[in-house]
């Protein structure tokens, strides 16, 4: 039985040579003559990234893991040739690691997950269209060409109940119905691949692992709505993900899968890239039509909205990377299996990437209505260390945090913005009791600051200001009073913003404020960060101890320590710089941290 070697190669997975990984493994089955036995394939992200490189090898099922490009020789000569595990690189958690044969799908990260738009993602080379095709691919486009009108079409997205996986959960087919519905000469297809949100790297991950899948579902899109071009807006720092979907794109045409004709039928759809700068607001649908059209990045009044009048003025579907990566599915399964995953209001799967002070930090999708918990404790295998869960963040700087009392709370579009958050596109990131929140709610209002393209003063000023606010609040020079103006600015941009990264981009202080207001007060009255993050509120203190070893004399910078050998050591605070240089040179717990 020949062997199928799957080597991940993701951008995280390239990073720590999955390239070479993967020229190894070609150069032993080369040099052992066994082009006829196994076939090695440069596949997508596998999302159990905590433990990348990963390499499986099937049909065993084989899962090894941190795999490095030396081992490829052993991997060969032992589980190739002679048909034994290499046990020493098996995954080895949840107790499968002892056994002989085990599926992946009972490793814990996977156990809860049901992949959807990642179906493809760590099973096919992305760089091969046949393997794409081999997996019903364009199945779905053919059949709405020859058996669906575009109204049935857009029924079947309205029966399967699929919403905007980008943020805000807008009805998929609503927006194509009135794209649909309006006259025009010309009309466009857009696929916002703009991901922009801290910690998220979802859309991305697909784009690299299953590049056809987002052009069949433009394609899909074109037919129901009657466009005939289609482009999709990616930002350059995505390389990897601009290159496979280069080769994507240039293998349909070649199969008349894109283009002229399609399947030999009248109906035509051209697809093109487009390169974004990387501002976050682009991810805004108005400014990246903006930015497509070769002006600046900046978001304009609606309505009218984009599916009436877009791009050039004509009517245009923007969808993002994820909800184009459900279409398919959605049109060979029917609506009404859709259905069947998920919750009433929000059906299907979300795609996160889990990242923080998490143990199995990667990608994973769920079913809407999966808990919190069972994502961060079960899938995402608890906090490192042991140490003590403070809170998690969704949607980016858009969202909120979301603490333990509500960690059971089944995860959809409208329960998130209940609890003060929101869905996002789907970054997810933990927080342990090491974290100041403070220091969080100013990490993301720091990147608003940036990030704001500055149209409308309730953004370009409000953000600097809630900013300036936190830093009084780290430095311990702010007052109880300013806790109310925060949540008047916060208020003010809410209502008044352009929008809605203007409108959402309060969201972490608000949230804050509402689930750790005893934080803000401890460092405005007290005058202490709990986490020590913020340094100006921190003291190093030389406790009785101390033996006078000067170790943390010699090591300090700023030569703030001052005593001989044998003495109790004193630290000037007035030059201290915080570093904690001290406390890591200390031996004997001498240096308290308060």
């Amino acid at each position: 039985m020949k062997n199928f070697i799957l080597v991940c190669a993701g951008t995280a997975c390239e990073s720590s040579k999955a390239d070479d990984i993967y020229k190894n493994f070609l150069a032993e089955i080369e040099k052992h003559g066994l082009k006829d036995d196994a076939q090695v394939i440069k596949t997508g992200c596998f999302g159990f990234c905590e433990k990348g490189p990963i390499v499986k090898i099937l049909p065993d099922e084989a899962f090894y893991v941190e795999v490095k490009p030396s081992d490829a020789k052993e991997m060969v000569e032992e589980h190739i040739i002679k048909g034994r595990f290499v046990k020493r690189l098996l995954y080895a958690g949840d107790e499968v690691g002892d056994k002989e044969n085990f599926e992946a799908s009972d490793i814990q990260f996977y156990k809860k997950q049901y992949r959807i738009a990642l179906r493809n993602c760590g099973f096919i080379d992305a760089e091969n269209i046949e393997e794409y095709i081999a997996r019903d691919g364009y199945e779905a486009l053919a059949k709405c060409i020859f058996e669906m009108t575009p109204d049935q079409v857009i029924e079947e997205l309205k029966v399967s109940g699929l919403r905007g996986r980008g943020g805000a959960g807008f009805p998929t087919w609503m927006k194509w119905n009135f794209a649909k519905n309006a006259e025009a000469d010309q009309k466009y297809i857009l696929c916002n691949a703009d991901e922009g949100d801290p910690g998220a790297y979802m859309d991305r991950s697909i784009l690299e692992g299953d590049p056809n899948s987002v052009l069949e579902a433009m394609a899909i899109a074109g037919y129901a709505v009657g466009a005939s071009k289609g482009i999709i807006y990616i930002r350059a720092e995505y390389p990897l993900a601009i290159h496979r979907l280069g080769i994507a794109i240039n293998q349909s045409y070649e199969r008349g899968l894109i283009g002229q004709n399609i399947f030999g039928s009248k109906f035509n759809f051209d697809i093109e890239v487009r390169l974004g700068a990387g501002a976050f607001v682009c991810g805004e649908e108005t400014a990246l039509i903006k930015s497509i059209e070769g002006n600046r990045g900046m978001p304009t009044p609606k309505p009218p909205f984009p599916a009436i009048e877009g791009l050039w003025g004509k009517p245009t579907i923007i969808n993002n990377v994820e909800t184009f990566a459900n279409v398919p599915a959605i049109i060979l399964k029917g609506g009404k299996w859709h259905t069947t995953i998920g919750t009433k209001g929000s059906p299907g799967t979300k795609v996160f990437a889990l990242t923080g002070k998490i143990n199995n930090s990667g990608l994973v999708e769920v079913p809407m209505g999966t808990t919190l918990r069972d994502v961060v404790f079960d899938i995402g295998g608890g906090i490192r260390d042991n140490k003590k869960f403070l809170a998690v963040q969704t949607g980016g700087p858009s969202g909120g945090v979301i603490t333990e009392k509500d960690l059971d709370t089944p995860i959809d579009f409208d329960s998130l913005v209940a609890m003060g958050s929101m869905m996002g596109s789907g970054g997810m990131i933990v927080m342990n009791e090491d974290d100041c929140i403070i220091d969080v709610a100013k990490f993301y209002m720091d990147f608003c600051v940036e990030e704001s393209c500055g149209k409308c003063s309730p953004c370009r000023i409000g953000t600097k200001k809630l900013y300036q606010y936190l830093d009084k609040i780290s430095k311990g020079s702010a007052v109880e009073e300013d806790i109310k103006k925060m949540e008047d600015i916060s208020n003010a941009m809410k209502l008044a913003s352009l929008c809605e990264l203007g409108k959402t981009a309060a969201n972490p202080v608000l949230s804050t404020l509402n689930h750790f207001k005893d934080e803000y007060l401890k460092h405005i009255v007290d005058k202490k960060c709990r986490s020590g993050k913020c340094k100006d509120l921190v003291s190093f203190v030389v406790n009785d101890k101390c033996i006078g070893c000067t170790a943390c004399k010699r090591k300090c910078p700023v030569d703030c320590i001052s005593g001989e050998k044998k003495e109790l050591h004193v630290i000037d605070q007035t030059k201290c710089i915080k570093c904690g240089e001290c406390v890591a040179a200390c031996k004997f717990k001498a240096i308290d941290k308060i």
